[in-house]
Protein backbone atom coordinates (compact mmCIF):
# COMPACT_ATOMS: atom_id res chain seq x y z
CA UNK A 1 0.00 0.00 0.00
CA UNK A 2 1.36 3.71 -0.97
CA UNK A 3 2.32 5.41 2.36
CA UNK A 4 0.08 8.18 2.48
CA UNK A 5 2.88 9.89 4.98
CA UNK A 6 5.35 10.24 2.15
CA UNK A 7 6.58 13.59 1.30
CA UNK A 8 5.76 15.25 -1.64
CA UNK A 9 8.52 15.72 -3.92
CA UNK A 10 9.61 18.91 -3.69
CA UNK A 11 10.79 18.90 -7.28
CA UNK A 12 7.58 17.75 -8.79
CA UNK A 13 7.57 20.73 -11.15
CA UNK A 14 10.65 20.61 -12.07
CA UNK A 15 10.83 17.16 -12.71
CA UNK A 16 7.42 17.22 -14.68
CA UNK A 17 9.41 19.95 -16.98
CA UNK A 18 12.43 17.78 -17.34
CA UNK A 19 9.58 14.77 -18.60
CA UNK A 20 7.91 17.33 -21.15
CA UNK A 21 11.78 18.90 -22.35
CA UNK A 22 9.91 22.29 -21.56
CA UNK A 23 12.75 24.91 -22.52
CA UNK A 24 11.13 27.56 -20.60
CA UNK A 25 9.44 25.81 -17.34
CA UNK A 26 6.73 27.94 -15.09
CA UNK A 27 9.30 26.94 -12.06
CA UNK A 28 11.78 29.38 -13.66
CA UNK A 29 15.12 28.68 -14.55
CA UNK A 30 17.36 25.76 -13.25
CA UNK A 31 19.05 23.11 -14.36
CA UNK A 32 19.17 19.30 -13.75
CA UNK A 33 22.27 16.79 -13.39
CA UNK A 34 22.57 13.37 -13.65
CA UNK A 35 24.18 11.40 -11.48
CA UNK A 36 25.14 8.34 -13.03
CA UNK A 37 26.29 10.65 -16.22
CA UNK A 38 27.82 13.22 -14.52
CA UNK A 39 26.59 15.90 -16.57
CA UNK A 40 24.10 19.20 -16.11
CA UNK A 41 21.33 20.06 -18.30
CA UNK A 42 18.66 22.42 -19.22
CA UNK A 43 15.09 21.04 -18.68
CA UNK A 44 14.47 21.30 -22.44
CA UNK A 45 17.84 19.33 -23.34
CA UNK A 46 16.86 16.64 -26.10
CA UNK A 47 18.91 13.79 -24.36
CA UNK A 48 16.94 10.70 -23.24
CA UNK A 49 15.43 11.76 -19.88
CA UNK A 50 16.97 10.18 -16.31
CA UNK A 51 15.36 8.28 -13.83
CA UNK A 52 13.91 10.31 -11.20
CA UNK A 53 16.31 8.96 -8.74
CA UNK A 54 19.40 9.82 -10.97
CA UNK A 55 18.30 13.20 -11.01
CA UNK A 56 19.58 16.34 -8.73
CA UNK A 57 18.23 19.79 -9.53
CA UNK A 58 20.52 22.85 -9.46
CA UNK A 59 19.66 26.77 -9.56
CA UNK A 60 22.60 27.72 -11.84
CA UNK A 61 25.54 26.59 -13.34
CA UNK A 62 27.58 26.92 -10.59
CA UNK A 63 25.77 25.00 -8.44
CA UNK A 64 26.45 22.39 -10.49
CA UNK A 65 29.85 22.47 -11.59
CA UNK A 66 30.32 22.82 -7.45
CA UNK A 67 29.11 19.71 -7.10
CA UNK A 68 31.09 18.04 -9.96
CA UNK A 69 28.84 18.22 -13.10
CA UNK A 70 30.39 19.25 -15.96
CA UNK A 71 27.94 20.87 -18.82
CA UNK A 72 26.17 18.74 -21.36
CA UNK A 73 27.51 18.93 -24.75
CA UNK A 74 24.04 18.71 -26.38
CA UNK A 75 21.98 21.25 -24.77
CA UNK A 76 25.09 23.79 -24.07
CA UNK A 77 23.76 24.60 -20.81
CA UNK A 78 26.66 27.31 -19.99
CA UNK A 79 25.63 28.50 -23.30
CA UNK A 80 29.59 28.20 -24.72
CA UNK A 81 28.54 26.55 -28.22
CA UNK A 82 25.59 28.92 -28.63
CA UNK A 83 28.31 32.35 -28.10
CA UNK A 84 31.04 30.94 -30.67
CA UNK A 85 27.94 30.23 -32.96
CA UNK A 86 26.28 33.64 -32.83
CA UNK A 87 30.00 35.17 -33.14
CA UNK A 88 30.38 33.25 -36.26
CA UNK A 89 27.38 34.49 -37.52
CA UNK A 90 28.35 38.09 -36.72
CA UNK A 91 30.80 37.82 -38.35
CA UNK A 92 29.29 36.59 -41.58
CA UNK A 93 26.63 39.79 -41.46
CA UNK A 94 29.71 41.99 -40.95
CA UNK A 95 31.43 40.35 -44.08
CA UNK A 96 28.08 40.73 -46.13
CA UNK A 97 28.10 44.68 -44.61
CA UNK A 98 31.48 45.20 -46.12
CA UNK A 99 31.18 43.31 -49.24
CA UNK A 100 30.19 45.30 -52.89
CA UNK A 101 28.52 41.96 -53.95
CA UNK A 102 26.85 39.43 -52.28
CA UNK A 103 29.09 36.92 -51.23
CA UNK A 104 28.52 33.29 -52.03
CA UNK A 105 26.75 30.32 -49.52
CA UNK A 106 30.48 28.59 -49.87
CA UNK A 107 32.65 31.98 -48.88
CA UNK A 108 30.61 32.35 -46.10
CA UNK A 109 30.47 28.96 -45.03
CA UNK A 110 34.08 28.34 -45.34
CA UNK A 111 35.39 31.81 -43.58
CA UNK A 112 33.31 30.31 -40.63
CA UNK A 113 34.58 27.28 -40.22
CA UNK A 114 31.45 25.36 -40.60
CA UNK A 115 30.16 23.15 -43.87
CA UNK A 116 27.73 24.74 -46.06
CA UNK A 117 24.31 23.15 -44.97
CA UNK A 118 24.92 23.61 -40.91
CA UNK A 119 25.89 27.39 -41.78
CA UNK A 120 22.77 28.10 -43.48
CA UNK A 121 21.21 26.58 -40.92
CA UNK A 122 22.80 28.21 -37.87
CA UNK A 123 22.46 31.76 -39.88
CA UNK A 124 18.86 31.13 -40.42
CA UNK A 125 18.31 30.39 -36.63
CA UNK A 126 20.36 33.55 -35.52
CA UNK A 127 19.04 35.48 -37.60
CA UNK A 128 16.11 34.78 -38.87
CA UNK A 129 16.71 34.79 -42.51
CA UNK A 130 18.93 33.18 -44.81
CA UNK A 131 21.99 34.85 -45.55
CA UNK A 132 21.10 35.77 -49.32
CA UNK A 133 17.86 37.64 -47.67
CA UNK A 134 20.28 39.75 -45.28
CA UNK A 135 22.22 40.49 -48.20
CA UNK A 136 19.37 41.81 -50.14
CA UNK A 137 17.92 43.70 -47.11
CA UNK A 138 21.88 45.22 -46.89
CA UNK A 139 21.45 46.25 -50.75
CA UNK A 140 18.13 47.64 -50.29
CA UNK A 141 18.90 49.63 -47.26
CA UNK A 142 22.12 51.09 -49.47
CA UNK A 143 19.92 52.11 -52.16
CA UNK A 144 17.75 53.92 -49.89
CA UNK A 145 20.65 55.71 -48.29
CA UNK A 146 22.01 56.77 -51.44
CA UNK A 147 18.41 58.02 -52.93
CA UNK A 148 17.73 59.78 -49.84
CA UNK A 149 21.12 61.18 -50.09
CA UNK A 150 20.34 62.71 -53.55
CA UNK A 151 22.35 60.28 -55.67
CA UNK A 152 20.78 59.98 -59.48
CA UNK A 153 19.38 56.32 -59.84
CA UNK A 154 22.06 54.60 -61.42
CA UNK A 155 24.48 55.73 -59.42
CA UNK A 156 22.74 54.43 -56.05
CA UNK A 157 22.18 51.65 -57.98
CA UNK A 158 25.80 50.64 -58.84
CA UNK A 159 26.86 52.27 -55.37
CA UNK A 160 24.39 49.88 -53.31
CA UNK A 161 25.99 46.61 -55.23
CA UNK A 162 23.18 45.50 -57.81
CA UNK A 163 24.35 44.66 -61.11
CA UNK A 164 21.84 47.02 -63.04
CA UNK A 165 19.04 49.17 -62.98
CA UNK A 166 17.23 46.20 -64.55
CA UNK A 167 17.72 44.09 -61.74
CA UNK A 168 15.75 47.02 -59.41
CA UNK A 169 12.90 47.52 -61.63
CA UNK A 170 12.42 44.23 -62.88
CA UNK A 171 9.61 43.34 -59.52
CA UNK A 172 8.01 47.18 -58.93
CA UNK A 173 8.17 47.20 -55.53
CA UNK A 174 10.08 44.15 -54.87
CA UNK A 175 13.36 46.14 -53.36
CA UNK A 176 11.64 49.17 -51.82
CA UNK A 177 8.70 49.30 -51.99
CA UNK A 178 8.34 51.79 -54.56
CA UNK A 179 10.39 52.55 -57.80
CA UNK A 180 13.78 54.20 -57.10
CA UNK A 181 12.61 56.99 -58.83
CA UNK A 182 9.81 57.57 -56.66
CA UNK A 183 12.02 57.06 -53.87
CA UNK A 184 14.54 59.75 -54.67
CA UNK A 185 12.47 61.86 -55.41
CA UNK A 186 10.41 62.10 -51.71
CA UNK A 187 7.01 61.90 -53.29
CA UNK A 188 8.30 64.77 -55.93
CA UNK A 189 4.61 64.90 -58.38
CA UNK A 190 2.49 62.68 -55.73
CA UNK A 191 -1.04 64.20 -54.15
CA UNK A 192 -1.32 63.04 -50.59
CA UNK A 193 -5.17 63.89 -49.81
CA UNK A 194 -5.87 64.23 -46.25
CA UNK A 195 -8.62 64.56 -43.32
CA UNK A 196 -8.77 64.85 -40.38
CA UNK A 197 -11.33 63.94 -37.69
CA UNK A 198 -12.33 63.86 -33.90
CA UNK A 199 -12.15 59.91 -32.66
CA UNK A 200 -12.50 58.25 -29.60
CA UNK A 201 -9.05 58.09 -29.31
CA UNK A 202 -8.33 61.56 -30.12
CA UNK A 203 -7.30 63.23 -33.25
CA UNK A 204 -6.78 61.03 -36.61
CA UNK A 205 -5.61 61.94 -39.98
CA UNK A 206 -5.84 59.61 -42.60
CA UNK A 207 -3.33 60.49 -46.07
CA UNK A 208 -4.26 58.71 -49.26
CA UNK A 209 -2.16 58.30 -52.79
CA UNK A 210 -4.06 56.88 -55.52
CA UNK A 211 -3.18 53.36 -55.02
CA UNK A 212 -4.75 53.66 -51.29
CA UNK A 213 -4.43 54.97 -47.36
CA UNK A 214 -0.80 55.25 -46.83
CA UNK A 215 -1.15 57.18 -43.33
CA UNK A 216 -3.32 56.33 -40.48
CA UNK A 217 -2.73 57.67 -36.86
CA UNK A 218 -3.14 59.95 -33.90
CA UNK A 219 -1.84 63.07 -32.84
CA UNK A 220 -2.97 66.10 -30.84
CA UNK A 221 -3.01 68.46 -32.73
CA UNK A 222 -3.07 68.99 -36.53
CA UNK A 223 0.15 70.62 -37.06
CA UNK A 224 1.81 67.43 -35.40
CA UNK A 225 0.07 65.13 -38.24
CA UNK A 226 0.79 66.96 -40.83
CA UNK A 227 4.24 66.92 -39.89
CA UNK A 228 4.04 62.84 -39.74
CA UNK A 229 2.62 63.08 -42.95
CA UNK A 230 5.61 65.55 -44.43
CA UNK A 231 8.09 63.25 -43.21
CA UNK A 232 7.27 60.45 -45.52
CA UNK A 233 6.80 62.38 -48.25
CA UNK A 234 9.07 65.33 -47.88
CA UNK A 235 8.69 66.72 -51.64
CA UNK A 236 5.03 65.83 -52.20
CA UNK A 237 1.43 68.18 -52.45
CA UNK A 238 -0.43 67.58 -49.10
CA UNK A 239 -4.15 68.33 -49.87
CA UNK A 240 -7.14 68.48 -48.04
CA UNK A 241 -9.79 66.18 -48.65
CA UNK A 242 -12.44 65.84 -46.47
CA UNK A 243 -15.25 64.64 -48.82
CA UNK A 244 -13.15 62.46 -50.75
CA UNK A 245 -11.78 60.30 -47.71
CA UNK A 246 -15.59 60.62 -46.03
CA UNK A 247 -16.42 57.36 -46.50
CA UNK A 248 -12.71 55.79 -45.23
CA UNK A 249 -12.68 57.97 -41.98
CA UNK A 250 -16.14 57.06 -41.26
CA UNK A 251 -15.36 53.30 -41.30
CA UNK A 252 -12.16 54.65 -39.15
CA UNK A 253 -14.22 56.40 -36.37
CA UNK A 254 -16.63 53.38 -36.41
CA UNK A 255 -14.40 50.96 -35.45
CA UNK A 256 -12.39 52.28 -32.76
CA UNK A 257 -15.78 53.55 -31.17
CA UNK A 258 -16.87 49.60 -31.86
CA UNK A 259 -14.53 47.24 -33.28
CA UNK A 260 -16.66 44.77 -35.10
CA UNK A 261 -14.36 43.35 -37.75
CA UNK A 262 -11.26 43.97 -39.71
CA UNK A 263 -10.49 47.22 -41.41
CA UNK A 264 -11.21 46.69 -44.83
CA UNK A 265 -9.50 49.75 -46.74
CA UNK A 266 -7.38 50.03 -50.06
CA UNK A 267 -3.61 50.32 -48.37
CA UNK A 268 -0.64 51.69 -50.02
CA UNK A 269 2.49 50.28 -48.01
CA UNK A 270 6.04 51.18 -48.48
CA UNK A 271 8.44 49.49 -46.87
CA UNK A 272 10.98 46.85 -47.71
CA UNK A 273 9.85 43.24 -48.75
CA UNK A 274 10.55 42.36 -45.00
CA UNK A 275 8.58 44.95 -43.55
CA UNK A 276 5.47 44.40 -45.60
CA UNK A 277 5.62 40.65 -45.33
CA UNK A 278 5.51 41.69 -41.57
CA UNK A 279 2.88 44.27 -42.13
CA UNK A 280 0.88 41.30 -44.06
CA UNK A 281 1.67 39.15 -40.71
CA UNK A 282 0.09 41.76 -38.56
CA UNK A 283 -2.78 42.25 -41.00
CA UNK A 284 -3.56 38.40 -39.45
CA UNK A 285 -3.63 38.71 -36.23
CA UNK A 286 -7.73 38.39 -35.03
CA UNK A 287 -9.39 41.16 -33.77
CA UNK A 288 -9.66 40.50 -29.94
CA UNK A 289 -6.04 39.06 -29.88
CA UNK A 290 -2.78 39.61 -29.04
CA UNK A 291 0.77 38.17 -30.29
CA UNK A 292 3.86 38.71 -28.76
CA UNK A 293 7.11 39.88 -30.82
CA UNK A 294 8.54 36.29 -30.44
CA UNK A 295 5.23 34.91 -31.49
CA UNK A 296 4.78 36.54 -34.30
CA UNK A 297 8.69 36.17 -35.49
CA UNK A 298 7.89 32.46 -35.22
CA UNK A 299 4.24 32.30 -37.20
CA UNK A 300 6.26 33.63 -39.68
CA UNK A 301 9.01 31.12 -39.58
CA UNK A 302 11.70 33.31 -38.25
CA UNK A 303 11.51 32.62 -34.72
CA UNK A 304 14.98 34.54 -34.21
CA UNK A 305 14.25 37.65 -36.12
CA UNK A 306 12.39 38.76 -32.90
CA UNK A 307 13.63 41.99 -32.89
CA UNK A 308 13.90 43.00 -36.94
CA UNK A 309 10.53 41.98 -36.54
CA UNK A 310 9.77 44.67 -33.64
CA UNK A 311 11.53 47.23 -35.79
CA UNK A 312 9.07 46.70 -38.74
CA UNK A 313 6.06 47.17 -36.04
CA UNK A 314 7.62 50.40 -35.19
CA UNK A 315 7.85 51.82 -38.62
CA UNK A 316 4.42 51.04 -39.57
CA UNK A 317 2.54 54.35 -40.46
CA UNK A 318 -1.17 52.83 -41.55
CA UNK A 319 -2.10 52.38 -37.67
CA UNK A 320 -5.99 49.94 -37.16
CA UNK A 321 -5.34 49.01 -40.91
CA UNK A 322 -1.83 47.58 -40.07
CA UNK A 323 -2.87 46.38 -36.00
CA UNK A 324 0.76 46.94 -34.96
CA UNK A 325 -1.36 47.61 -31.54
CA UNK A 326 -1.79 43.85 -31.26
CA UNK A 327 1.93 43.01 -30.46
CA UNK A 328 2.67 42.94 -26.74
CA UNK A 329 6.14 42.00 -24.89
CA UNK A 330 6.48 38.28 -24.01
CA UNK A 331 4.99 39.01 -20.17
CA UNK A 332 2.00 40.61 -21.72
CA UNK A 333 3.44 44.11 -21.20
CA UNK A 334 1.97 46.80 -23.75
CA UNK A 335 5.62 48.04 -24.25
CA UNK A 336 6.05 50.85 -26.81
CA UNK A 337 3.61 52.39 -29.02
CA UNK A 338 4.12 54.79 -31.98
CA UNK A 339 0.85 56.79 -31.15
CA UNK A 340 1.11 56.06 -27.18
CA UNK A 341 0.07 52.84 -24.75
CA UNK A 342 -2.74 54.45 -23.22
CA UNK A 343 -4.73 54.41 -26.99
CA UNK A 344 -3.29 50.77 -27.14
CA UNK A 345 -4.25 49.92 -23.94
CA UNK A 346 -7.82 51.45 -24.84
CA UNK A 347 -7.71 49.56 -28.22
CA UNK A 348 -7.15 46.33 -26.70
CA UNK A 349 -9.80 46.39 -24.20
CA UNK A 350 -12.30 47.30 -27.10
CA UNK A 351 -11.45 44.47 -29.06
CA UNK A 352 -11.65 42.38 -26.37
CA UNK A 353 -14.81 42.99 -25.21
CA UNK A 354 -15.91 42.84 -28.83
CA UNK A 355 -14.41 39.71 -29.02
CA UNK A 356 -16.73 38.60 -25.96
CA UNK A 357 -19.60 40.09 -26.77
CA UNK A 358 -19.65 42.32 -24.29
CA UNK A 359 -19.02 45.38 -26.16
Amino acid sequence: MPDDHAPADPDAARWAAVLARDPAPATGTFLYAVTTQGVFCKPGCPSRAPLRRNTRFFADVAGAEAAGFRACKRCDPKGERAAIHAAAIRAACDLIEGSETIPSLATLADRAGYARHHFLRLFRDITGVTPRSFAESVRARRLSAALAGGSRVADAVAEAGYGSESRVYEEPGRVLGMTPGAARRGGAGEVIRVALAESALGLLMIGATEAGICFLGFGEDEAGLRGDVMHRFPMAQIVDAPEELAGAMREVVAFIAEPKAALDLPLDLRGTAFQRQVWEALRGIPLGETRSYGGLAAEMGMPRATRAVARACAQNKVSLAVPCHRVVGKDGDLTGYRWGVERKRALLAGERAARSGKG
